[in-house]
């Protein structure tokens, strides 16, 4: 996702949309609408896009550790109400363990123990706080 964004997106919008973002995710098969399109890779594009929503609205800057300059052209992160809606439709998602076509969530079984089948708490923790953002920027 980041390098899609690096090469593609962020040259030429120094302004970034997260509704453009969600869209050109989608056309690159990162994201997903439907249960039937569940995957991985598309929860884990759901949470960046929101750490990086909220990495610029936190600090006013994207820190991406790739050691690339092309960040640094970012001068802005705007998000339409849509957006947020769509963000935090997919990690209530991920929370709620909404299966997909197979019948699990494979980001959440990849948090769960071994042991006790229980969620890394850290990780709960976390996703917690970007659905609590993403309800209040909603709001």
């Amino acid at each position: 996702m980041l390098d899609i964004l690096k090469n593609e997106y962020v040259p030429e919008h120094p302004v970034m949309d997260l509704g453009e973002i969600i869209q050109l995710m989608k056309e690159q098969v990162m994201l997903g609408e439907e249960p039937s399109q569940i995957d991985f890779l598309f929860d884990n594009t759901a949470m960046a896009l929101a750490e990086l929503y909220f990495q610029w609205k936190d600090f006013g800057r994207l820190d991406c550790n790739s050691g690339e300059n092309v960040w640094e052209k970012v001068t802005g992160f705007t998000a339409s109400k849509e957006a947020l809606a769509f963000l935090l439709r997919q990690l209530t998602d991920i929370k709620n363990q909404v299966p997909d076509g197979d019948g699990i969530r494979e980001s959440v079984e990849l948090w769960k123990n071994e042991d006790s089948g229980e969620i890394d708490p850290g990780w709960l923790e976390h996703l917690d706080w970007l659905i609590e953002r993403l309800a209040l920027e909603q709001a």
